[in-house]
């Protein structure tokens, strides 16, 4: 388990460019409005970072920051050069409490495969793939809907006519999805999601010792329920991919118990969180551009289209980490070997030298889909074809059940009275208040 801390540039600890004093120095200061923790509105940013300093060290975070597509997706595709390992390091180091109650807990849990490197990540992925399969898709699909449409029809009966997208829909919908499909209580979505919320805090928040240790005992809780959910897979076999995952590695395929709990970890937690953010954002984008929710009442076949534009002006994640293993370049700028690096999907996937107008919400973009919202290369997302698929079930049941949807005033008629989670990766609505007609 890598608990490595952010690199500094190799040499100095500081910039190497020499940039020197005057007018720029003011804008390094505030590093061009870039805050790497706030996720209310960051856009401005992304924006003054491609066109001024695309490529520019952070010493708050210890990373360079990357914001231009080009420069992002040749990163993506060079994992020799660029290491995933650091993808599930914490920010902040870990606290001596909380590594002592991670320890005594038996916690040993690693990422499922976005940290891991090839050969390993090769091995373990291909197994994961003939789990993951679109038959497993197909089998879920009835479920889904028929939750979605039970959840929009009780909203739609409220008299009081208002409702709240992320509590109402898109905080129980995917993880009854992945909570099925790996096998698991599906009566404890609480319990996970309180699991998964002190993964994300733990591993890209900036909390203090002191509030690391609750979430250091829900690590523990959750690391030792993956573990249990394998073992019972062994003792019970079943209908679903952890049962899948034990049945190939009995027939020979190379994987662990310990790797298969990984995955579990890993699907926990990213088969859940970026769905419900990603469903939260398709009714928050769409109602924030009106013209465009009516757009899909004229026309759901346009649904698809409008879940990768959501996915490219609003992803659930914004940026993601690599490792330099050796001194290399990244947009002309010197990087050395044992820097990270954090790269801006959010920003790359407004870049004008890729999207025309990229700032503009647009669902007829004909090019939304080349985003980087999944990532690219070998550790393109693994469940991105379940995500999109549940994204798409709610807004075909929502414009049929709840056409006259609208964002509550508190919101804001641009969603700009919303408000997000502070953390370095995930962007994640607090809440998206609606109403509608009669």
């Amino acid at each position: 388990m890598t608990t490595e801390s952010p690199t500094t540039p190799a040499s100095t600890g500081t910039c190497p460019f020499g940039h020197g004093g005057g007018d720029g120095a003011a804008d390094r200061a505030d590093h061009h409005g870039f805050e790497p923790f706030r996720m209310k509105d960051p856009f401005p940013s992304y924006a003054a970072l491609r066109a001024e300093e695309p490529v520019m060290f952070d010493e708050r975070i210890g990373y360079w920051v990357v914001s231009r597509y080009d420069d992002i997706k040749a990163v993506f595709d060079d994992w020799e050069t660029f290491s995933s390992e650091n993808a599930q390091a914490p920010v902040r180091e870990r606290g001596p409490q909380a590594r002592r109650i991670m320890e005594e807990g038996g916690f040993t849990a690693y990422s499922g495969l976005s940290a891991r490197v090839p050969p390993e990540h090769t091995r373990i992925r291909a197994i994961a793939q003939k789990a993951f399969t679109p038959r497993r898709y197909k089998a879920l699909e009835p479920d889904i809907r028929a939750n979605v449409v039970s959840r929009l029809e009780a909203l739609a009966a409220r008299p009081e006519r208002t409702g709240e997208m992320v509590r109402d829909l898109a905080y129980e919908i995917p993880t009854i999805t992945i909570l099925t499909l790996i096998g698991a209580d599906v009566s404890q979505i609480d319990t996970y999601k309180r699991w998964s919320d002190s993964r994300a805090a733990m591993t890209w928040g900036d909390l203090t010792d002191e509030e690391q240790v609750p979430h250091a005992h829900n690590l523990v809780e959750y690391w030792q329920e993956c573990q249990r959910l394998v073992a019972l897979a062994h003792e019970q076999g079943g209908d679903h991919l952890t049962a899948d995952l034990v049945r190939l590695q009995q027939e020979g395929g190379e994987i662990s118990d310990h790797e298969i709990a990984s995955l579990l970890y890993s699907l926990l937690f990213a088969g859940h969180e970026t769905t419900t953010t990603l469903i939260s954002n398709c009714f928050r984008v769409l109602l924030a551009h009106r013209e465009q929710w009516e757009a899909l009442l004229e026309d759901p076949k346009r649904i698809p289209a409008a879940i990768d534009e959501v996915l490219r002006y609003s992803g659930s994640i914004v940026g993601w980490r690599r490792k330099a293993l050796r001194d290399t370049e990244v947009g002309g700028v010197p990087v050395r070997a044992g820097d990270g690096l954090l790269l801006l999907m959010g920003s790359a996937n407004r870049d004008e030298s890729r999207f025309e107008h990229g700032e503009d919400f647009d669902i007829t973009r004909a090019n939304a889909r080349e985003h980087l919202s999944f990532g690219f290369g070998i550790h393109y997302c693994l469940g991105n074809m379940l995500a999109k698929l549940q994204a798409k079930i709610c807004l075909e049941e929502a414009v049929q059940l709840l056409p006259g949807l609208r964002l509550d005033d508190s919101a804001g008629a641009d969603g700009s009275g919303i408000d997000f989670r502070e953390n370095l990766s995930f962007r994640v609505p607090v809440a998206v208040p609606v109403t509608w007609d009669a």
